[in-house]
């Protein structure tokens, strides 16, 4: 499986633990951070981005402002109370998911 695929399932969950360290972001930010983070190991893509923000909106997950900076629009996101709140427990959900993960490709090391 090619790590786009496991990126896409945490995509959300990535995006509101970014926002919640860093308090609001644009979309080009949001995807600088990450190349960063993981040393230009994981790419996400203005395709898979814009539609997931959107979502979260959607959801009352997020609020936007926009501002104009250097004579450019620029919608920031934030995590609203209820992002917050959820932002908890999908990492948690996404932690447990990746211990279950590395149980099952390290047999070994999991029986102790």
């Amino acid at each position: 499986m090619e790590q786009n695929q496991v990126v896409k399932g945490s995509l959300t969950t990535i995006i509101m633990k970014l926002l919640e360290d860093n308090g609001r972001m644009y979309g080009y930010e949001i995807t600088k951070a990450v190349k960063e983070a993981t040393g230009n190991r994981m790419n996400i893509t203005e395709a898979a981005l814009y539609p997931a923000l959107h979502k979260l909106v959607a959801d009352g997950m997020l609020v936007t402002t926009t501002e104009t900076v250097d004579g450019r629009m620029r919608k920031y996101y934030m995590l609203t109370k209820k992002g917050k709140k959820e932002t908890v427990s999908k990492i948690q959900a996404l932690k447990e998911a990746m211990e279950s993960i590395h149980m099952i490709l390290n047999p070994k090391l999991s029986n102790g």
